[in-house]
């Protein structure tokens, strides 16, 4: 057990002693006894020479802060790298774990990814993914149930003046509910086994990045554009305006599609479209030939147009006929469900005259655009 955990179990054994002996002069109504007296002395006593060795053991740990031993290491330390072992013993040994070792659960697709690991394969996903950064993010591994406030077919709560004794009009809209499930998706990394015995190799963080980095173009692509029958992108929200041309952009219409937008959700809103769309609204000019949109150099990066950052993206559609190009608004109006299980298969065989291993994460996300009111499309002419 450790040290400093039975140090604090018996600092609380002796002041519950304490308690106790309180506690019965309380209930006789009475003084405590030479007898308690002396007792609960004694268990202060012990108590302050616990709290003197409590106090030494941390500031020693402190004074060692790189010291590996068993004492020095918490116990979510402690699990975390007995996970991070058994990972990598799974992915590049295959070896079978002991007793006592910290064992890979078997899941439907393979072996489930330790927690340690699942959450810093997300965070580093939502690092490189605008999108799924500023979503309003779920980790259920059940059905989420959104709940949305609907117009009632055109009934709302009624606000009016009225006058004493005078009834008020009961009417009421009402909360509907997106349920967000899970949909699987597999991220496939290929690692050589010359690596297996490379000491200066982080197989872990090999694998958090590649994988990270494939799932976030992926995910990102999803979130945007949707997938017929899987999940729904916020390029998939009601909210539009429809350009006069199918190739063309104007200012008037960046400003239209920008008032669509509450000024409450104004707050964290921004832009997102494809490098060739900035660049074509970058160059629109007035009649003096003098370009509408003037950067100011001294800004920090992401770009900025009309007040609000601009974030490109490759997954989002050029300007064409019918195309969705310009997406804006508060992005939190997307929710998205990413189920805490991240399962991982080891694939040895198929890659073998390669020399290399195939390391596969399978995950289930799902998405729905939960708050119409905050996100608004540029939608190109029909031509």
């Amino acid at each position: 057990m450790d040290f400093l955990k039975k140090l604090h179990e018996q600092r609380e054994e002796k002041t519950q002693a304490m308690q106790a002996i309180l506690d019965k002069a309380k209930t006789e109504e009475r003084a405590m006894n030479e007898e308690e007296q002396t007792t609960f002395a004694n268990l202060e006593k012990e108590i302050a020479n616990i709290d003197n060795t409590i106090a030494a053991e941390e500031r020693t740990l402190q004074n060692a802060p790189k010291q590996k031993t068993q004492m020095g290491r918490s116990n979510a330390e402690t699990t975390a790298e007995m996970e991070e072992r058994a990972f990598v013993d799974f992915v590049m040994k295959a070896v079978e774990q002991r007793d006592g070792e910290q064992n890979l659960e078997a899941g439907t697709n393979g072996a489930i990814i330790p927690t340690s690991i699942a959450n810093r394969i997300i965070k580093t996903v939502k690092d490189r993914c605008t999108i799924l950064e500023r979503a309003t993010l779920y980790h259920v591994n059940g059905t989420v149930k959104v709940p949305v406030w609907g117009d009632a077919n055109g009934h709302n709560i009624k606000v009016a003046f009225v006058e004493e004794f005078q009834e008020l009009v009961a009417d009421a809209g009402k909360f509907m509910t997106v349920d967000l499930s899970g949909h699987l998706l597999g991220a496939l990394s290929l690692i050589s086994r010359k690596l297996e015995n490379n000491a200066s190799f982080n197989v872990t963080e090999f694998i958090i990045n590649q994988m990270a980095e494939e799932i976030a173009c992926f995910l990102e692509g999803k979130f945007l554009n949707g997938a017929s029958g899987k999940v729904e992108g916020a390029l998939e929200t009601k909210t539009k305006i429809t350009a006069a041309s199918a190739t063309v952009l104007t200012a008037d219409e960046l400003i239209d599609v920008q008032a669509k937008i509450k000024q409450v959700y104004q707050k964290n809103a921004c832009w997102i479209m494809h490098n060739e769309t900035y660049t074509a609204l970058k160059k629109l000019k007035d009649e003096n030939n003098r370009y509408l949109f003037q950067e100011d150099l001294t800004q920090e990066f992401p770009y900025r147009l009309l007040g609000k950052p601009v974030f490109l993206s490759d997954n989002m559609p050029k300007i064409a006929t019918s195309a969705k190009a310009i997406l804006y608004g508060d992005l939190s109006g997307l929710s998205i469900n990413i189920r805490e299980k991240m399962e991982i298969d080891v694939l040895r065989e198929q890659f073998a005259t390669k020399h290399a291993l195939g390391v596969i994460a399978w995950l289930d996300v799902d998405s729905k655009v939960t708050d119409h009111q905050k996100l608004a499309i540029l939608e190109m002419a029909a031509g």
